[in-house]
C-alpha cells in the first residue's frame, strides 16, 4: 500500500481491520503509468498472450454454452486436470471431489484458506516481503502476523536467505499456520528442499498447518528447482498448496486458481470461499484444464523463454548503477536503489522515476510487515516481450546523466 485512509473521520465506515491498508501499490502504480506513459515493469503481468489452444478453450466454451454458474467446487474437467498435474509433476495424488478446489485465482484461494482456518488471535508465521494481500487477508481473519525476514545474500552467494533461529522463535502456542510463498514474490527466491524441511519440521513441532502459495512454480530459471512443501515427508497431511493458471498460461485476467490438499483443509477453506465469490469463469476453467494438459515441451519453453527475459533485463539494471540481486524464478528482479539514490527512499525514487525516466517500478518496503526493512529495496517485472524491455533498458540508462 501507497496511502492509508484518514479513519479520523467520525462517518468512516471502514472496518478496524482494514485502517491500516490503502489502495494496493498495484493500482498506483498502474494508474502512475498511464498517467505519465511510462512503461510499466511494476505490475506483473505479461503483454502477450497465452498458448493457442487454452485461448481457443475458452472460445469454444462460451461458444457452446458453457456460460452459467459452474459447480461451486469448480468443474469437474478443471478438477481432475489439477489432479492429473500434480500427481505428474510431483506424484501427489488428490481426490479431484474432495481434495480439490477451484477458486477465483490464488488470491481468493488465499482469502478463503484464511478466512476459514483462522480465529481471533490466531498467529501466522510467513516470510516478509510477502504479497500484499496477505496481511490484509489475515487481519480480516482477526489473526496476528509473524514476520520473518528474507535478507539478500545472508550467505554470501547472492541469493535471499533468512535466520532459521529467528523463524524458530516466531512461534508460539498461538501459532496457527505458516504461510509459504515460493517461488517467492517479490525477491525471485525459491526455497530450496533443506530449508523447506526445516520449516516444515518447525511446524510440525508446533502441529501447525501449512499453506503455500505455488502461482509461479512453473517459471523457473536454471539452477534452480522448485520443491512442493506437500512432497516432502510428513507434510503432505498438513500442508494445503495453492496455484493458477494465470502466471502459466498468461492468463492473468481469467482469475482461475485452485487448492489442493487434505479434505479437511479444503472444505475449511470452502466454507469461506463459498461467501466471496461462490463461483466464477465458468468457460475459463475448461480452458484452464486444456492447459495444464499441455506438453512438457510447453512448460520447458515458458521457463526458457522468460528466463531469456531476466537474462535481457539484469544488464541494464547493472548498468544503471543499481546493486542487482538475481532471481531464481518469477517475473522480478529486486535491485538494492542506494548507489543511484543514497537516501533509499524506495516510494519516492518509484514515484520519480516515470516522471524523470518514464519507467514504472514497485517500492519493495510496502511488501514488508516492517517497511524499514525494504525501504532502500525496488522491484522491477521482466514478463514483457523483449522489445519492451530494451526501451524500458534504454530509459534507465540516463539516470544519473
Amino acid at each position: 500500500m501507497l496511502y492509508a485512509p484518514d479513519v479520523a473521520a467520525v462517518d468512516q465506515p471502514l472496518t478496524s481491520k482494514l485502517a491500516a491498508f490503502g489502495t494496493t501499490i498495484f493500482a498506483e502504480m498502474s494508474a502512475l503509468a498511464v498517467r505519465t506513459g511510462a512503461i510499466n515493469l511494476g505490475q506483473g503481468f505479461p503483454d502477450t498472450d497465452g498458448p493457442t489452444e487454452v485461448l481457443d478453450a475458452a472460445v469454444d466454451a462460451i461458444r457452446t454454452g458453457v456460460n452459467q454458474y459452474p459447480p461451486g467446487p469448480g468443474m469437474p474437467v478443471l478438477r481432475e486436470a489439477i489432479a492429473e498435474h500434480q500427481e505428474r509433476f510431483y506424484g501427489l495424488s488428490f481426490d479431484p471431489d474432495t481434495e480439490v478446489l477451484v477458486t477465483a485465482g490464488a488470491t481468493e484461494a488465499l482469502a478463503g484458506a484464511l478466512l476459514g482456518m483462522l480465529d481471533a488471535g490466531d498467529e501466522v508465521v510467513l516470510f516478509e516481503p510477502m504479497y500484499d494481500s496477505y496481511q490484509a487477508c489475515i487481519a480480516l481473519a482477526e489473526g496476528v502476523v509473524k514476520p520473518v525476514v528474507l535478507r539478500p545474500d545472508v550467505e554470501g552467494d547472492g541469493r535471499y536467505g533468512f535466520d532459521r533461529d529467528e523463524f524458530r522463535a516466531a512461534f508460539s502456542a498461538r501459532t496457527k499456520l505458516v504461510l509459504l510463498n515460493t517461488p517467492h514474490n517479490p525477491t525471485g527466491k525459491v526455497f530450496t528442499r533443506d530449508e523447506l524441511t526445516f520449516i516444515g519440521e518447525v511446524a510440525a513441532e508446533h502441529d501447525a498447518l501449512i499453506v503455500t502459495d505455488e502461482v509461479y512454480e512453473h517459471l523457473v530459471f536454471s539452477g534452480a528447482t522448485h520443491v512442493p512443501m506437500a512432497t516432502l515427508p510428513g507434510m503432505a497431511e498438513r500442508t494445503l498448496t495453492i496455484s493458477s493458471g494465470g502466471k502459466t498460461f498468461n492468463t492473468t485476467g481469467w482469475k482461475t486458481g485452485w487448492m489442493t490438499g487434505p479434505a479437511t483443509m479444503v472444505s475449511a477453506a470452502k466454507m469461506a470461499k463459498q461467501f466471496l465469490t461462490f463461483v466464477n469463469g465458468a468457460p475459463f476453467q475448461p480452458a484452464i484444464a486444456a492447459g495444464l494438459r499441455l506438453g512438457d515441451d510447453f512448460y520447458t519453453g515458458l521457463a526458457a523463454d522468460l528466463e531469456a527475459k531476466r537474462d535481457r533485463l539484469l544488464p541494464g539494471l547493472y548498468a544503471a548503477g543499481f546493486d542487482v540481486f538475481v532471481p531464481e524464478a518469477t517475473y522480478f528482479t529486486t535491485v538494492d536503489i542506494r548507489p543511484v539514490r543514497p537516501d533509499g527512499d524506495g516510494i519516492a525514487f518509484c514515484l520519480d522515476l516515470p516522471v524523470d525516466v518514464g519507467v514504472v517500478a514497485i517500492p519493495t518496503q510496502v511488501f514488508y510487515a516492517n517497511p524499514e526493512h525494504g525501504r532502500h529495496l525496488v522491484r522491477f517485472a521482466c514478463c514483457k516481450q523483449f522489445e519492451v524491455i530494451d526501451a524500458a533498458v534504454e530509459r534507465l540508462s540516463t539516470l544519473g546523466a
